[in-house]
């Protein structure tokens, strides 16, 4: 890991943006956040629209864990951003686009053809990020993750022990091998699911949700299509990591 910047945000929030090899990534710190006094980490999943799309929204959940005693940190996807193109998974964006844009319904392999590969390659990014991260003197555990494509925060709940806890979002397509990983999750789960999202399939989301072999999970469901989440649903994630993480 090697930073390239630093500046301080609200209440002293240190922002650090960093590269591990050719992942870039953001680490935000409270200003409380030492040696002596590590602080426990939230990563942050989002959407494979590159950081500097989703910057605005990824401070405002970084500074919202800050005020609540966390570190967060996010990195970018595989694919996204400034990262090389991915021919395969772009040709599986457009199939998608083609599918919708025509009425008809999502099949399997496109859903496996976009969303696989990407769980394959981005969860040993992170978990190599995770490495990183826990060696700095002012990070400590535990860890949780929150948001994102929702089958990587399944595969890390699986395969990452260090993971104590996770806010999902049912917000993207699953393929059906994730539904079998579902079952092997044994961390507390916050999953937030809204009820009119335009692009996902509520009854999968549902039907995930049944699956997780958590016995620790709760369904937060709001109406509103897939921008819609009311900023309360925020709180209620935020206090389900104070619950889980200290």
């Amino acid at each position: 890991m090697r930073f390239t910047s630093e500046q301080r945000l609200d209440d002293g929030v240190l922002e650090r943006e960093f590269t591990l090899g050719d992942i870039p990534g953001l680490l935000w710190t409270p200003a409380s956040a030492s040696a002596s006094e590590p602080v426990p980490l939230i990563l942050l999943g989002h959407p494979p629209l590159g950081l500097r799309r989703m910057y605005p929204r990824l401070v405002g959940r970084a500074l919202h864990a800050a005020a609540d005693g966390f570190g967060a940190a996010t990195i970018e996807l595989p694919g996204s951003g400034d990262r090389p193109r991915w021919p395969a998974v772009d040709q599986a964006r457009a199939d998608l686009r083609r599918a919708m844009e025509a009425g008809e319904p999502v099949g399997d392999e496109i859903i496996d053809a976009l969303v696989l590969p990407l769980v394959d390659k981005a969860v040993p990014e992170w978990q190599a990020a995770l490495d990183a991260l826990l060696s700095l003197p002012e990070v400590g555990g535990p860890v949780g993750y929150s948001g994102g494509v929702i089958s990587i925060g399944v595969r890390l709940a699986v395969v990452e022990p260090r993971i104590s806890a996770a806010v999902l979002f049912a917000g993207s397509l699953v393929p059906r091998a994730m539904f079998e990983e579902a079952r092997r999750v044994t961390v507390p789960l916050h999953v937030l699911l809204q009820w009119d999202d335009e692009g996902n399939d509520r009854q999968a989301a549902l039907d995930l949700f049944d699956a997780f072999g958590s016995t620790d999970k709760s369904l937060h469901a709001h109406l509103g299509g897939h921008t819609g989440v009311p900023q309360f649903a925020g709180d209620a994630a935020a206090q389900f990591f104070t619950r889980h993480l200290r």
